[in-house]
């Protein structure tokens, strides 16, 4: 662990040998997790110590103390932990495949034929089940080992479990279809059997019906409950409360594999992997982070229903309308919380009154949404009945009678003001503690320890070490509960008053008895109850008319002796401090519980709240971008006039540059564009927007066109470069070829496909075979949208007999002192000079090699000329 984390590495002797050691400050746990966990993709046991029960300490050997796992942490059990990015979900992704195939008896013959079965069969059906332990939500659904790496990518789990079973029977042929690397992927004792999903109640807000439970496959159940297992395992029993399973369909959603997702950068560059950059990058406005988890879940789950596509259009073309009030809901927005990980912290058992003040201002929040949106309904003017309506079933969505009274009791019952001090006590004590770390580390450590300590604490300037001081801590009483918040609190603290009345009266009197105003009643850490006399001389039989007891300490200017009335008094005030503190902690759970109750609503509440801050999103990025509505179809057909790309616009706004717009009219006259032109000259921004058009239309969100009408797209497909997978031992072209294949093979009529130099990755005569052939297939088998880039311009001459294909192509546009402009506005035709050596000039490639290059270019046309 020490190279690890980077720190130093301790050796202690024992009898049986030195043992190394290596630990850090438990105020530094987060951040070395972070390091170990998301950093390191690292399994991290968390153990702590219990006392043992008296009738147990025989067994322990006598010790009062017996160390337990309470937990085991992995990339995907966090829950609540600081570092956690909370604009995306952290998902743990369950895979089942049924293993029981028929074969030979012999074990390794058997195992030979079930991985062939597999991986050679694409319809085998794969069970997946994911889920997020920081808000509760829980997924299933059935793929096929084919579509499996697509949907792994789409689902961006931090962590993937699978059956032991699995490693020993496929092992690396497991790891290369799942394409991640190997320490993502966890192997575990997956039960042998799964329970129905009735029995999985305990660990879910609400029990599944008998109806719904029927239609989920056993293959999804099977992935759900090992998922279930998992958790309970590493969680080491920890109670929870997550939302019953919901079911996603293929069907339902457009399906994007996970080529598509990197080639057409919707989530992270594919350069750096950068999230600057990214389609989710230039579409975000959303103002809170569970809006942003769930744009990013649509942007990777397009829908395909045109009616769901059309109430999500019609909520942004609402808040369009509805400026004012658009700008009033993203305010309130911004006034709101993460409500659905913070319920999910209390059904864990986690959570404190910082997290309920948190919990009721998100529900107030809500409150005003709806308010606000009830309102402008009930006004009559010129907004569609269309927009109404969605508006108007949103709403209906949101139940807030019990969220309400629970926001009104929270806020009742929890002092904010003492909540505050709460807090600033306890960040003074962590600084105390971090400061005592930095006297050990500058006495005791090494340079490497400093180093490794928080800026904060590593500069940190501290008093002299190992003074007390002495204190009296009635003065810092600090109650997170309001005294009305309970009868029994109001009377508790009623009973502390009166204590400290006493205490204030015995002051009084003994001062008054010794003639000095400077005695004061103290409590220290290390003596209790002690009075104090400051500058005054008491002789001794003055101190046994008080009624001293015993001398603790005397100087020339002090005297301090306990008093038996003040050590009786004090006990009284610390016990009546204790009930105080089990009455909070009792209202406390008593609104944690009420939490738990209002459960469901709140995360309903939550999933409307996030569809209305996508909505606004979306409206405000309209406006901005000048985009317009698209028009969903069921046809193939698709039709955009000014198209522009979204992530490359801005990108050349920010350098002063104008962009150039592109139709691109696809339908049954014309459902294969063929388009060549220079290097630079825009052909793959042209194929990437149009599917990035798609992706956003389907998506529910306006699209950055002057017209677009599109026939509802099921998957999407790019072929877009490719690079040696090393790892795998596969060259480009062989990655190429794959990328290739599996579009051939998957694409149907209603696929958007757009293939980018196909074949380049091998020689000339041998690329255009390839090229013409999957031009070929897409046309006369698929019969899908195609729109194929090549600098093979023989394609155009092999393709001539090609009817439902049209060939378009960009430009360069020289002048007559010699320079040039690439001519980005597509237009029909066929340009067959790709212009490389003007690009290699503007790439800086040395003058020498250009002339070279000119020479053989020569050389080569006039010999094919012959």
């Amino acid at each position: 662990m020490a190279p690890l984390l980077n720190i130093k590495l301790a050796s202690k002797k024992t009898n049986a040998g030195p043992v190394p050691m290596a630990g850090f400050p438990f105020f530094q746990l987060d951040r070395f997790l972070k390091v170990l966990v998301q950093d390191l993709n690292k399994y991290v046991a968390i153990s702590e110590e219990f006392m043992n029960p008296v009738e147990e300490k025989s067994k322990s050997g006598g010790l009062l103390f017996d160390r337990k796992v309470t937990r085991v942490i992995t990339p995907g059990t966090l829950i609540d932990e600081k570092f956690i990015d909370t604009s995306q979900n952290n998902f743990l992704l369950s895979i089942y495949v049924n293993t029981d195939f028929p074969g030979p008896k012999n074990g390794d013959d058997r195992q030979n034929t079930a991985a062939t079965h597999i991986l050679s069969s694409g319809t085998q059906r794969v069970g997946l089940a994911w889920m997020d332990l920081s808000t509760g939500d829980f997924y299933t659904q059935v793929t096929t080992s084919q579509m499996l790496p697509s949907a792994i990518a789409r689902i961006g789990a931090r962590e993937i479990v699978a059956d032991q079973r699995l490693q020993n029977l496929l092992g690396q042929e497991l790891r290369m279809l799942v394409g991640i690397d190997d320490q993502l992927l966890t192997f575990f004792d997956a039960p042998q059997t799964s329970k129905p999903m009735s029995e999985w109640t305990p660990m879910l807000e609400a029990p599944v019906s008998p109806d719904l439970e029927s239609i989920f496959t056993s293959e999804e159940v099977a992935a759900g409950f090992s998922l279930l297992e998992y958790v309970r395992i590493q969680l080491q029993g920890v109670d929870m409360k997550l939302q019953p399973p919901r079911q996603r369909h293929l069907e339902e959603s457009m399906g994007i594999d996970r080529n598509s997702l990197r080639g057409l950068e919707i989530l992270e560059t594919a350069r750096d992997g950068l999230g600057k950059g990214s389609l989710l990058h230039a579409v975000r406005r959303t103002s809170t982070k569970s809006g942003a988890r769930l744009l990013r879940d649509r942007l990777t789950s397009p829908s395909t229903s045109s009616s769901v596509i059309n109430e999500r259009l019609d909520l942004v073309a609402y808040f369009i309308e509805n400026e004012e009030i658009r700008e009033t809901v993203v305010q309130l927005f911004k006034r709101s919380y993460d409500s659905q990980r913070l319920v999910q912290k209390f059904t864990l058992g986690r959570g404190d009154p910082d997290d309920l003040i948190c919990l009721s201002r998100a529900i107030e929040a809500s409150r005003e949404v709806r308010r606000v949106l009830s309102d402008q309904q009930t006004l009559t003017g010129s907004i569609p009945e269309s927009y109404r309506k969605s508006m108007s079933a949103l709403m209906n969505r949101m139940l807030l009678d019990g969220p309400t009274e629970l926001a009104e009791k929270i806020l009742a019952a929890i002092d904010e003001e003492g909540l505050q001090q709460q807090q600033r006590i306890e960040e003074s004590n962590a600084a105390e503690a971090a400061g005592l770390a930095q006297e050990v580390a500058l006495s005791e450590g090494l340079p490497e320890d400093i180093n490794s300590m928080p800026r904060k604490v590593r500069f940190k300037t501290t008093g002299r070490p190992g003074v007390t001081v002495e204190s009296d801590r009635g003065d810092v009483d600090t109650w997170i509960m309001r005294r009305d918040a309970s009868p029994t609190l109001g009377r508790l603290h009623d009973d502390l008053d009166g204590l400290k009345t006493e205490k204030a009266d015995l002051t009084t009197r003994l001062q008054e008895q010794v003639g000095s105003s400077g005695l004061t009643l103290k409590w220290t850490p290390g003596l209790g109850y002690i009075c104090h006399v400051k500058a005054a001389k008491i002789s001794q039989q003055a101190l046994e008319e008080l009624g001293v007891t015993r001398n603790v300490s005397s100087t020339k200017s002090t005297r301090s002796f306990y008093l038996p009335a003040w050590s009786q008094l004090g006990a009284r005030i610390d016990q009546a401090r204790v009930h105080i503190r089990s009455e909070e902690q009792r209202i406390f759970e008593d609104l944690r519980r009420a939490v738990i109750l209002n459960l469901v609503k709140i995360r309903r509440n939550a999933a409307v709240m996030d569809e209305l801050d996508v909505a606004c999103s979306f409206a405000t990025l309209a406006e901005e971008q000048q985009m317009v509505r698209p028009i969903l179809n069921k046809s193939t057909s698709h039709r955009i006039v000014g198209g522009r790309h979204p992530t490359v616009k801005l990108g050349l706004e920010e350098q002063g540059r104008p962009f150039v717009s592109n139709d691109c009219f696809i339908d049954d006259q014309e459902r294969v564009w063929l388009i060549t032109g220079p290097n630079m000259a825009g052909k793959s921004t042209f194929l990437r927007q149009n599917a990035l058009i798609t992706i956003l239309a389907q998506v529910g969100s306006f699209v950055p066109a002057e017209y677009a009408e599109i026939g509802i797209v099921d998957q999407i497909f790019s072929r877009i470069g490719a690079a040696d997978d090393l790892f795998r031992d596969q060259s480009t072209f062989m990655v190429e070829m794959l990328e290739t294949a599996a579009i051939l093979k998957q694409a149907t009529s209603r696929s958007f496909v757009i293939m980018d130099e196909v074949g380049r990755g091998t020689t000339p005569e041998d690329g255009t075979a390839v090229g013409f052939a999957c031009l070929h297939h897409l046309y006369h088998v698929n019969q899908c949208r195609t729109l194929f880039a090549t600098h093979f311009h023989a394609l155009a001459d092999m393709s001539a007999g090609f009817e439902k294909l049209g060939t378009y192509c960009t430009d360069i546009k020289e002048n007559p002192s010699g320079s040039f402009s690439f001519v980005h506005k597509l237009r029909r035709g066929v340009n067959r000079r790709s212009h490389a050596l003007k690009v290699a000039r503007l790439a800086g490639l040395p003058e020498r090699a250009i002339s070279v290059a000119q020479d053989v270019l020569r050389d080569l046309r006039s010999s094919k000329n012959q």
